[in-house]
């Protein structure tokens, strides 16, 4: 009776070791991608680069003036999207909130369809990596999933090309690549925002530790 008692305890205990732990990694990742969406839709500034718009500093703004520039989606669906960011902006640079009409002239939006798309096609890693990123944001509220991880990959990826390996050539110091130290919270956000099953890599590891010794003894019986 002894025994059968402490094997059931040593087995409820190690089955409740995996939910636990897998509940702290769904919690943990819950947290990040709510810390990413928070820096994306408030638009915290995470690089400086070249734009269609002039010069853009989030993944939200690259990503609203190739929208309005292609006309993918209508006009006041960006302007919900940017409003979250121009607001917190106003009110720490200005203490006002931004009008609603006024939206497109703060962020330069105005004349976007006339200026040249040779901007964008330039850094396509940082225009697809900005798609990525805002929907990743936006998705991983209701499923924390690898988009956000990707987008800001390719992000980085754009800026240590154009900034270390010049491509493409900029002679205007004042349009140099910049990354802000909130690149690297967002990246560690994104990485952190990914589900893994611990139940799958407990199960997987145990079976190769199983695996091992079953694997010895039939090379001993062959000797």
């Amino acid at each position: 009776m002894a025994t059968s008692k402490v094997s059931s305890s040593s087995s409820a205990s190690s089955s409740s070791a995996p939910s636990s732990s897998k509940r702290w990694v769904k919690n943990f990742s819950s947290i990040a991608a709510r810390i990413y969406f928070f820096l994306i839709i408030f638009q915290i500034p995470l690089f400086r680069v070249t734009c269609r718009s002039g010069v853009c500093t989030t993944p939200m703004h690259v990503t609203s003036s190739q929208l309005i520039a292609s006309e993918i989606f209508p006009v006041p669906i960006i302007k919900a999207l940017l409003y979250p960011g121009a607001a917190v902006n106003g009110l720490i640079q200005n203490r006002t909130v931004p009008s609603w009409d006024n939206l497109l002239d703060i962020y330069n939006l105005t004349s976007i369809k006339e200026a040249p798309a040779l901007t964008d096609l330039q850094r396509l890693e940082v225009l697809a990596g900005s798609y990525f990123s805002v929907a990743g944001a936006l998705v991983g509220l209701l499923k924390p999933g690898r988009m956000s991880m990707f987008g800001t990959l390719l992000v980085i990826w754009g800026l240590v090309k154009e900034g270390i390996l010049g491509k493409p050539v900029n002679t205007d110091p004042s349009k140099a690549v910049y990354v802000y130290p909130t690149m690297l919270i967002a990246l560690i956000c994104a990485f952190s925002s990914v589900k893994y099953d611990v139940k799958k890599a407990v199960r997987s590891s145990t079976v190769r530790s199983t695996a091992k010794p079953l694997q010895s003894s039939t090379k001993s019986k062959l000797k």
